[in-house]
């Protein structure tokens, strides 16, 4: 069993997930419905936000949203590689634009927060806060499952990519069934570890493009919490 995880983090196997068979023209793997609920959290904590962070109009929510859930449907109906290229294009989008997006809302509320100190409501900053903060680790986190090793669907069909993180599970084979791979909320627990720890924990980045968006996720969380929420407290009544 130790020889299968070695192969798993050097990216040399190319099994799928429980022995099985190998897919190529079909894809059946990963249940989607836990990303799904995710990216509508995303969504949904986005449109709570004060009028006055919003960077986008809200259709163009909407139309994200749905241009990612399509495909992700799809996939779970189908397992047709046209759609799980097509999901991952999407998701892949959405998690750039969402992050995009929460940064510029963190911008505008450090600038509201700094010319206009006198008008920064306590309740409003610390919902505002906790709001980016959660979307943070849930655009992240998204964004980790599917770049590491090219996705849930690569991760299964095809093993050859070399791992962008290290799970510990790779390290100590005894812990773990002979078929594990990572799956969403292995990355929901990265993506969580990074904005709270603002350093890896457990999973390594192998990667530079890893420790790129790590980087990314820690500076966003750190100005939130530190910048945010310790003006939001200070001006409580």
């Amino acid at each position: 069993m130790a020889s299968g995880y070695q192969d798993y983090a050097a990216g040399t196997i190319a099994e799928p997930m429980g022995g099985g068979r190998a897919m190529s023209t079909n894809v059946r793997d990963e249940p989607r419905w836990i990303p799904a609920l995710a990216i509508l959290a995303v969504f949904g904590l986005l449109a709570v936000l004060p009028h006055h962070v919003h960077v986008m109009p809200v259709w163009i929510s909407y139309v994200v949203v749905l241009v990612v859930l399509v495909p992700m449907a799809a996939v779970t109906l189908t397992g047709s590689t046209f759609w799980v290229k097509a999901e991952r294009i999407a998701i892949m989008l959405l998690a750039a634009v969402y992050a995009a997006n929460t940064a510029a809302e963190l911008a505008d509320m450090i600038g509201i927060i700094t010319i206009h100190p006198p008008e920064t409501r306590a309740v409003s900053l610390l919902s505002s806060s906790l709001a980016i903060w959660v979307t943070n680790v849930l655009t992240f986190s998204l964004l980790y499952w599917q770049i590491d090793r090219g996705g849930p669907s690569a991760r299964i069909s095809n093993a050859s990519t070399k791992p962008d993180w290290l799970f510990p599970q790779a390290t100590a084979p005894e812990l773990a069934p002979p078929d594990w791979r990572p799956l969403f909320l292995d990355y929901l627990f990265l993506g969580f570890n990074t904005a709270t720890a603002f350093s890896p924990t457990d999973v390594l980045p192998l990667t530079r493009r890893a420790k790129s968006l790590m980087m990314v996720e820690s500076t966003i969380s750190l100005l939130t919490l530190v910048i945010v929420a310790a003006r939001a407290i200070n001006v409580l009544p």
